[in-house]
């Protein structure tokens, strides 16, 4: 069954503008927009804002392959795009005109961009959506994903995500990046209400929302929970509040042992989880039971799925009905498909006895100090679990030096090095510590690495 019929299936479905307050029922966007009937590309600069989700759902029901694009894309990055792959229409809501664009009233709320003179390519008709690798430089370079990759992966999250039938969801984490839209549509499918909004988790004003429409789970990188921590969220029940999960790396110690004492205490769930766009969404996910007991796993695979680790490169490998169908370059790259059921992740891992996996780093996030192979992730979380859950960044210099970044003022300088002489034999005078006021982050919170490249 395609992913539109399963959402329009929730028929107690309903949406919350959190701008104007007013609640939409899900049969209210069945073919709500006057749209042509044909195959094509369509880009969505989606906001999470209400617009952005009847324009997504009524895509979703229609012949047209989506492109998801963040709202947030720089102008230059946007025209890029447009020249390269010739969409038929294009919504973004923060422009006025498009070059070589018409524009298209396809209701009285929604406004279209149509292309004065469509440009005719062949789009295989498997590619129902493509996401962007990246969220920021607007590279061209898209993942392609079925409808069936899509639906699959949506219900193995189901199988173990406990969503109810009266829960409110807020869109939190942008649906641009595969983590928001699984979000999305499983709670589309399972959930009651979704709360529309562009508003960030760190601002107050998400919490007033929050507040007023009883919301009951929330979603998070790594690096949000640990300003949720540094804020004193953990201090308070948030009554509503039912379950939280987590994707995009592992939790340090201090901060697992927080949420579980919280959870513990105000009998809420925590789901810590792994997956990449590659895989339409999430692949492996940790028990509540198990968040302390196995330390920093990613868990085990999730249903329908299965993980081998390499064993001359220690690469995790995933099996699964819901791996793409290739990459997208241009537009020459649309008319093909590769059907496959196998994602190498580029992730060095190890299992346990258990059958537990944990992801001990990137393959590109390894440098050599002084001949020593140093896996950045790994020195991270030593230094985050030494420190007390200090949020570090590691990143190397020309394989010369290591650079770690830090937001607190008050963490010495001496402090860094130490842990990083005991505990990994470190010599000082390899090491650069950097105060900086505030993480540089990418649209989807994860930290960006590159920025911080730049301005050692």
């Amino acid at each position: 069954m395609l992913l539109y019929d399963l959402i329009q299936k929730n028929r107690e479905l309903k949406f919350i503008d959190a701008q104007t307050g007013n609640t939409v029922p899900i049969q209210a966007f069945h073919q709500s927009l006057r749209i042509d009937n044909r195959q094509g590309l369509v880009f969505l600069y989606n906001d999470n804002l209400i617009g952005s989700v009847e324009v997504l759902l009524n895509f979703l029901n229609s012949r047209f392959t989506l492109v998801l694009l963040s709202a947030q894309l720089h102008p230059s990055f946007k025209q890029d795009l447009e020249e390269l792959y010739t969409p038929y229409y294009i919504y973004d809501a923060s422009r006025a005109a498009i070059d070589a664009y018409n524009t298209a009233t396809v209701s009285a709320t929604i406004k279209l961009f149509r292309r004065e003179k469509p440009v005719e390519y062949l789009i295989h008709s498997n590619i129902k959506m493509l996401l962007s690798t990246s969220g920021t430089t607007g590279s061209p370079k898209f993942v392609k994903l079925s409808d069936e990759h899509l639906v699959q992966n949506a219900l193995s999250i189901l199988d173990y995500m406990p969503i109810k039938n009266d829960d409110v969801v807020p869109l939190n984490v942008p649906i641009v990046f595969v983590y928001g839209l699984s979000i999305f549509t499983t709670n589309c499918m399972a959930a009651g209400t979704i709360v529309c909004t562009d508003k960030d988790i760190l601002q107050p004003a998400f919490w007033t929302d929050f507040t007023q429409y009883h919301c009951s789970t929330i979603g998070g990188v790594p690096y949000v929970y640990e300003m949720l921590h540094r804020i004193g969220f953990f201090k308070k029940e948030h009554p509503s509040l039912r379950y939280m999960t987590q994707t995009g790396g592992i939790l340090n110690q201090a901060l697992r042992n927080e949420i579980v004492k919280y959870s513990a205490a105000y009998n809420k769930q925590f789901f810590a989880q792994y997956g990449q766009t590659e895989a339409a969404g999430r692949m492996a996910y940790l028990p509540q039971e198990d968040l302390l007991t196995k330390a920093a796993s990613i868990g085990k695979p999730i249903k329908n799925g299965r993980f081998e680790i390499d064993a001359e490169t220690s690469e995790l490998i995933y099996y699964g009905p819901n791996v793409f169908g290739g990459y997208a370059n241009s537009t020459a790259n649309l008319s093909t498909w590769h059907a496959t059921d196998t994602l190498y992740t580029g992730d060095v891992a190890q299992q346990d006895e258990d059958g537990y996996y944990y992801i001990t780093g990137r393959i590109k996030r390894i440098i050599k100090l002084f001949g020593t192979r140093l896996n950045l992730d790994e020195v991270e979380l030593i230094l985050k679990n030494a420190l007390g859950g200090q949020t570090v960044v590691c990143t190397g210099i020309n394989d010369k030096y290591l650079l770690v970044s830090h937001v607190n003022d008050q963490l010495q300088e001496d402090a860094v090095k130490q842990v990083l002489k005991e505990k990994l034999n470190i010599h000082p005078a390899s090491v650069q510590v950097k105060y900086i006021p505030s993480m540089p982050l990418t649209p989807n919170g994860k930290i960006d690495y590159s920025t911080i490249m730049q301005t050692a």
